[in-house]
């Protein structure tokens, strides 16, 4: 046991070290350019250029790419208050309801489209729909999505924030959107946390407190979103094993996973107040960091030439995907 677990030491430390200079670097960046995910796992993608790792740093890369990016979503889920949807109100749910069904209605059509695989394209329909990075990290494991398919789906996510930052208040100030409206807008368009803030801001003080808030909202619907894809993954693994008829036990398990049971655990009693504050909010920074260490191993796992296998096709579903999302939403709003 003492010899397994020595084993994963310098894999884990490695991946520790990226996620270390990723979250100072992405802290002291300009108005939160990039997040430290993202960065972490293209720090990891470009160390794994330039010197592939080999033993003794495998094991516990794949590791902390898989067991500890486990155990930070159910971290995670302490930093999830459902009451927060009351007491924010209906406006902004109305607005997500239409531009989560883009994503996943619309998006289940693109796939077919552009051909694209199951895992892969979802991944990318839940960055847009939910929140970037955090969602795509919490829903690759629960499909059991390649490390490859992960970091495109994070990377074409990332590369969309970037020119919405730039354009986003642009567009809201020739569309002359109120403050709170263009909030609204940014909180429910734009994907990762990090370029909400950037956007919001960058339009006003205002804009920004009420795009953060939004945000919040949405980041909560990785819950539901979480278990649907458990739910359609154990179905579509039960057809994969010649459609046996497994014990409940065994049903129960494949459904709710030991990682998701404790996600749900934490989220049910942090939204009963159960859950100090300031345990909640250390649980929630103590999930980034590993979250963000387990990109940096899923980088130093991934090639360039893998990512650049699959192709342009997902690249233009996710352009696609999310501008239709910018723009569903800016017509939903303009109509409220």
């Amino acid at each position: 046991m003492i010899n397994k677990t020595s084993n994963y030491i310098p894999g884990v430390m490695l991946a520790v070290a990226i996620a270390f200079v990723a979250s100072m670097t992405a802290t002291y960046l300009p108005v939160h350019i990039i997040s430290a995910t993202v960065l972490a796992l293209l720090l990891g993608m470009l160390i794994n250029a330039v010197c592939e790792p080999k033993q003794p740093f495998v094991s516990g890369i794949r590791f902390t790419s898989k067991k500890l990016l486990k155990f930070a979503i159910i971290l995670l889920g302490a930093s999830l208050n459902m009451t927060t949807i009351i007491q924010v109100g209906g406006r902004s749910l109305i607005v997500l309801a239409f531009t989560l069904f883009t994503c996943f209605g619309i998006g289940a059509i693109l796939r077919k489209v552009f051909k694209l695989n199951w895992k892969l394209s979802n991944l990318i329909s839940t960055g847009a729909a939910i929140c970037g990075g955090s969602a795509i990290a919490a829903v690759a494991p629960v499909i059991e999505a390649e490390d490859r398919d992960i970091a495109y789906a994070l990377t074409v996510t990332f590369m969309f924030d970037m020119g919405m930052i730039i354009l986003f208040p642009i567009i809201g100030k020739l569309t002359g959107l109120t403050d709170t409206a263009f909030g609204l807008w940014a909180g429910t368009a734009v994907n990762d946390t990090s370029s909400v803030v950037a956007a919001g801001y960058a339009f006003s003080e205002v804009a920004g407190d009420f795009a953060v808030t939004v945000k919040l909202i949405r980041t909560l619907f990785i819950i539901p979103t979480v278990i649907v894809f458990a739910v359609i993954h154990s179905y579509q693994k039960k057809d994969l094993a010649q459609k046996q008829s497994p014990k409940m036990a065994s049903m129960v398990k494949a459904i709710f996973p030991w990682f998701i049971v404790g996600f749900l655990v934490l989220a049910i009693l942090n939204s009963a107040s159960l859950i100090p504050s300031a345990v909640s909010d250390a649980l929630k920074e103590l999930s980034r960091f590993i979250m963000v260490a387990a990109l940096a191993a899923i980088g130093l796992s991934t090639r360039f030439k893998d990512i650049k296998q699959l192709g342009v096709k997902p690249l233009l579903y996710s352009l696609t995907l999310s501008s239709l999302v910018v723009v569903v939403a800016l017509l939903v709003i303009s109509l409220q």
